[in-house]
């Protein structure tokens, strides 16, 4: 792998992983007080599992997204990174919404716009290279379930 791959590829794992640590900063100030008052649904999983989960899923989305890059410049290519970036923003401002700003319900909305970037980031994804599709299904499962959290949080309190 040439040295401008190697780059590629770091700063594309670390990007999402900079994001969800700041975002789990965020998160973590929220839980002991505001989230710790919260009635909870009978599926919600313990707290200490988001952390692990999080991480592994920021590799995989860092990983994808380097396949897509290093693919041919070109407007599929663009679209589909274009697509990443609206994908990560919106991953990452449902942690304040739901956290820092106590939004339950504007969280459901976001995690719905969410959810379908992450379908069109795998459709586009999968046009220029399927394996970069198909690693981010774990991710695509992880908000689904997310996303039936925030609901039940929003019915329950």
């Amino acid at each position: 792998m040439s040295k401008l791959n190697v780059v590629k590829l770091i700063s594309s794992i670390a990007l999402p992983l900079v994001l969800g640590a700041i975002a789990g900063m965020f998160t973590s100030q929220s839980v002991p007080d505001w989230y710790a008052t919260l009635n909870r649904p009978s599926f919600n999983p313990p707290n200490w599992i988001f952390g692990p989960v999080w991480t592994v899923l920021y590799i995989l989305m860092g990983i994808s997204f380097f396949v897509v890059w290093k693919q041919k410049v070109g407007k599929a290519r663009n679209l589909a990174i274009s697509i990443y970036f609206l994908q990560l923003l919106l991953n990452f401002a449902w942690s304040f919404i739901f956290f820092h700003f106590n939004m339950i319900g504007l969280a459901l909305v976001e995690i719905a716009l969410l959810w379908f970037a992450i379908i069109l980031m795998l459709v586009l994804f999968y046009r220029i290279k399927p394996m970069a599709a198909y690693i981010n299904i774990p991710y695509l499962l992880w908000v689904s379930f997310a996303g039936v959290l925030n609901a039940s949080y929003y019915f329950l309190n």
